[in-house]
């Protein structure tokens, strides 16, 4: 019976692009194969160890905080963050344009419907340059689904097996596609390679050994197989100057398996691929101390407060605080010659400011546990996983003096560039800015600003405080390393997400979705992005394709 299934459409990929693709199609009755190189384990993708963060305007959730948004607004934060400025970016305009009013309007009932819940409080990412109309969220957007990134996946994934149960839909694993099947500029199907069966866990590297081959047919095939993020070769080929050298090290925020060698085999068959240079990578990436995949990274998600210096105990300068500015910060950082950079703060801040981006993460929110999430707001140490990350990862120092601190720092870098007298000094030239309720410093001020939000001043921001007060104490210092995360460019496709060829004809049957596709049109982000988009564009894309072909 197996052999008799004819899909009206192939999909490249079960991350959630594909999965909400999938779900799109065989709701009209219509039949979809799945291929993943990876095994049924990985199902849901990069997504299921996602922090779940969810880009919405105007929701009930910011209107019960008293968040005033709206469509121009989120428009304006948009264009400022993306920075448009190149011929190749009339499609990721209009696909900007158009997630902009699905966030605003069909999202949050299109989401609710599936059954995925948001926490009460809002989160406000990527707080930007300090400027109205430059990069930046004006307002907190950052939903957080309750249940983390595999909250976000789980109606997908039932809704596939679902359709697979009614005959609608065949998943095979272990099939990585080598090729596209085009003759006279029409798709016909795919081949590729059937991989070994591997029996390890989630996340983990499976095996690449070729045990046989196999080659599709099918009138529609959907590439939605991920960005570059764990191909070091690919980020640093792509580098771009703007953003400085690129770092010989990093550690790396996806599993291994986010390859990105369907892009390039797009691009092989006619596919245009725009924008390679944009990409979201992180400036806060820790050393996971009980990794899952190959230097395996974690992201802290900083409140306001930590005091920034970089590799030669220099404070780093507005905009480039914490949550603020990601890729102006990583390209200060970069000009500095060193690739890492380090956190200072209290006890009293690590409590209260540092949450830890993944699933596995955040055992409260993922697994919907209250008693747990109350501890998290009110309790009197940080969460567990953040405490241990304190005590066991490789990234951390703990004392109760500034002076040990210090060598501490020295110690653990290898080298003698920090200065604890000219660290000493910044730090006391910070804490007398408190004395008054008035400052000049400018991350002091923010930090004052930023409590008038009460879901910051609930579960946040700490108070303001003196770093070297004992009683704040002990004082922390944590090396921040550069971590991979996103694709922003990508397969370049129209608002129905079929994939373009460079003069910017139809590759009929072929579509592209999620980050292959750079969330829409080749890069619906620009240079930058206003976090929670990620999740919400792959959500978007896969969509879009799905139900576009599902009309046909």
């Amino acid at each position: 019976m197996e052999d008799q299934f004819q899909p009206d459409a192939i999909i490249i990929g079960t991350g959630l692009a594909g999965l909400t693709a999938a779900m799109e199609i065989t709701n009209a009755g219509k039949k979809v194969l799945l291929l993943d190189q990876e095994t049924e384990e990985n199902i849901g993708g990069q997504a299921f160890w996602s922090f779940g963060g969810l880009f919405l305007i105007n929701s009930p959730q910011q209107r019960r905080m008293g968040i005033k948004d709206s469509y121009d607004l989120a428009l304006q934060d948009w264009k400022g963050t993306a920075g448009f400025d190149r011929k190749e970016d009339y499609w990721p305009r209009k696909w900007a344009e158009a997630y902009l009013k699905f966030a605003a309007g069909e999202k949050y009932q299109y989401i609710s419907k599936l059954g995925i819940k948001l926490m009460f409080m809002v989160g406000w990412a990527e707080r930007g340059d300090g400027s109205a109309h430059g990069h930046g969220n004006s307002v907190p957007r950052f939903h957080v689904s309750w249940g983390t990134g595999t909250g976000v996946v789980k109606p997908f994934v039932e809704k596939a097996y679902q359709a697979k149960e009614k005959g609608l839909l065949q998943m095979k694993f272990r099939h990585r596609v080598t090729g596209l099947n085009i003759e006279h500029g029409k798709i016909k199907g795919v081949k590729g390679d059937i991989l070994e069966a591997d029996l390890k866990k989630r996340g983990e590297p499976t095996s690449r050994n070729v045990v046989s081959h196999f080659e599709y047919t099918a009138p529609h095939v959907i590439i939605a197989s991920g960005g570059i993020g764990a191909n070091h070769e690919l980020v640093q080929k792509n580098w771009p100057e703007r953003l400085g050298k690129a770092p010989e090290n990093m550690v790396c925020g996806v599993p291994a398996y986010v390859d990105g060698k369907m892009i390039g085999i797009a691009e092989n068959s006619g596919a245009h691929i725009i924008n390679p240079d944009r990409m979201w990578h992180y400036t806060e990436g820790l050393q996971n101390w009980d990794p899952i995949w190959p230097s395996h990274g974690i992201r802290i998600l900083p409140g306001p407060s930590s005091l920034w210096f970089d590799a030669k105990g220099n404070r780093l300068p507005a905009p480039f605080l914490p949550g603020f500015d990601t890729l102006g910060t990583l390209k200060y950082i970069q000009e500095t010659g060193f690739s890492y950079s380090w956190f200072i703060l209290t006890q009293k801040i690590i409590k209260k400011e540092f949450a830890l981006s993944g699933s596995e993460q955040n055992p409260d929110i993922t697994n919907r546990n209250y008693t747990l999430f109350m501890k998290r707001i009110f309790g009197k140490k940080a969460p567990e996983p953040v405490e241990a990350f304190k005590e066991h990862g490789k990234d951390f120092v703990v004392s109760d003096n500034l002076k040990d601190l210090v060598e501490k720092m020295n110690l653990l870098s290898g080298n003698r560039l920090l200065d604890y007298e000219k660290i000493k000094a910044q730090i006391e030239a910070r804490d007398r800015e408190l004395d008054n309720t008035f400052s000049k410093d400018t991350q002091v001020n923010y930090i004052r600003n930023t409590r008038n939000y009460w879901g910051d001043k609930l579960g946040r921001v700490a108070p303001l405080h003196k770093i070297l007060s004992p009683e704040n104490g002990p004082l922390i210092a944590v090396r921040l390393n550069i971590l991979t995360r996103k694709t922003l460019g990508g397969i370049k496709t129209n608002l129905n997400a079929q994939v373009l060829r460079e003069d910017e004809s139809v590759i009929e049957g072929l579509y592209a979705a999620g980050e292959a596709a750079g969330f829409g049109g080749g890069g619906m982000h620009g240079y930058r992005a206003l976090e929670g988009t990620f999740l919400g564009g792959c959500i978007f894309s896969g969509m879009v394709a799905g139900k576009y072909i599902a009309g046909l």
